[in-house]
């Protein structure tokens, strides 16, 4: 079963902030760039608030409003929901589970691209990462890392690792595309 991180991120928020705003968590976690490395969705954040206060994980603690502005809701972490949390959160860190990637399944199709175009998408695929790598680089160089945790460093540190290996092989790949290797055993090329 797939557990969504977006639960096991919000419970673990709201375990080091309680009592908090929805609106802090949200900020909170868009803060670390959630977003990008995690898939928590901005929108995805409220609701699952409410999702976790029904299940019994979070505990609405107080309502406030100020002025004009929308009402705000406090939540804490119930007992349920750090048992949920600390299962997640082992689940998470003692087994491999692949993000889902639409360009695994593009590639389960390479033979529908003419080659040229295959080579040439894997080159800007390696570029594009190439990019994200030197954007981490940076900032890890900037004061403000320094107001965070040692451990988003170690965090960015992995994410170009991934990224160093995803380029070796898209070079390595585009490589033997352009060369001609054939994509299929012979006995399914006149399949395709």
């Amino acid at each position: 079963m797939r557990v969504s991180a977006t639960r096991m991120m919000i419970l673990g928020v709201v375990q080091w902030l309680q009592p908090v705003h929805g609106y802090d968590v949200r900020r909170e976690l868009l803060s670390r760039n959630a977003d990008k490395w995690a898939n928590v969705q901005p929108g995805s954040i409220y609701h699952g608030l409410r999702k976790l206060s029904e299940e019994g994980l979070l505990r609405e603690v107080a309502t406030e409003q100020v002025g004009a502005r929308p009402a705000r809701t406090s939540y804490e972490i119930t007992a349920k929901g750090e048992a949920e949390f600390q299962s997640q959160l082992r689940n998470h860190w003692w087994n491999i589970a692949s993000a889902p990637d639409p360009f695994v399944a593009a590639f389960a199709f390479l033979p529908s691209l003419p080659r040229e175009e295959a080579a040439a998408a894997l080159r800007n695929r390696a570029m594009q990462l190439s990019a994200g790598v030197k954007q981490l680089e940076a900032a890890l160089a900037a004061d403000w890392l320094d107001k965070k945790p040692i451990y988003v460093s170690w965090m960015w540190e992995l994410s170009m690792a991934r990224a160093a290996a995803e380029i070796d092989w898209c070079s390595r790949i585009a490589t033997r595309i352009e060369s001609g290797e054939p994509y299929l055993p012979a006995s399914l090329n006149n399949q395709v």
